[in-house]
């Protein structure tokens, strides 16, 4: 009989799911503290794990290491935002291309499939369902996967899905959300489909990509000044006027945000 290999996550990795995600949906908000003994209770780990996959953060850009302060949040500029847009339509751009020339029937279907699970979502949380926040932004990745999962590259697909999750962190501590999401969803579905490769390039960037360049350029000096909260200070950065839901309790969830379009 074969030996079937099951891939047991360990107390460690678990920990550093976790805590990534906590920074990057906004619990812990950008240029925190993060205090070790705190943090080995939050998350049930022994400080030196702890001290591992904050290291292995800080090798990811979304945590700063300073011998004589410690470990904190990764913070947020305006420059950072517009160097984060800049990359990742450079990175789509290309893999789309490729993926769209090589694709066969099979990335079809998991680009068929990863859209039906994004457009549910986009449907419930149009409609007033703000719960399962980050199930949302796990689909939107997912379906943005799926489209360029045929490029042939491994490094592309990786750095593509690192810098996609900086580039979301900023739109979560805004609080974010825009409507026109699911039809622009919509059409890189149909574009994928008709393997039309130029008019999803042109997608991103005459859309959001495009104005959030813009907008990140027309207030960077707006964060620097800044002096009020975390949330306010990246909604000057962004240019953008967030969607807030009255239902939540920012002390409950952080910074979490309903997803958009990238």
């Amino acid at each position: 009989m074969g030996v079937i290999n099951v891939h047991v996550e360990t107390a460690g990795e678990k920990a550093y799911r976790r805590v990534r995600n906590d920074i990057i949906f906004g619990r812990l908000a950008p240029s925190q503290k993060l205090r070790l003994e705190a943090l080995k209770d939050a998350y049930g780990i022994s400080v030196t794990t702890l001290r591992e996959l904050l290291n292995r953060l800080t090798s990811e850009g979304l945590v700063i290491a300073e011998s004589a302060r410690g470990f904190e949040v990764a913070p947020v500029s305006a420059d950072n935002f517009k160097e984060l847009a800049s990359l990742r339509l450079l990175l789509e751009c290309h893999a789309l291309q490729r993926s769209f020339a090589l694709g066969d029937m099979d990335w079809e279907g998991r680009v068929v499939a990863a859209h039906h699970k994004l457009a549910t979502m986009e449907k419930r949380t149009l409609a007033g369902d703000k719960r399962g926040l980050e199930v949302l932004k796990r689909y939107d990745l997912e379906f943005h996967q799926a489209l360029l999962s045929a490029c042939g590259s491994r490094v592309l697909l990786d750095a593509h899905a690192a810098v996609f999750d900086k580039y979301v962190r900023y739109l979560m501590i805004a609080v974010i959300f825009r409507d026109a999401a699911p039809p622009e969803h919509q059409k890189l579905l149909e574009c994928a489909l008709r393997r039309d490769a130029k008019t999803a390039q042109g997608h991103p960037r005459d859309t959001h990509h495009g104005l959030c360049l813009l907008h990140a350029d027309q207030h960077a000096g707006e964060l620097a000044r800044a002096s009020w909260d975390v949330r306010q200070a990246a909604e000057a950065a962004l240019g953008i006027v967030p969607f807030y839901v009255r239902s939540w309790h920012l002390a409950d969830i952080g910074l979490c945000a309903a997803h958009v379009r990238l």
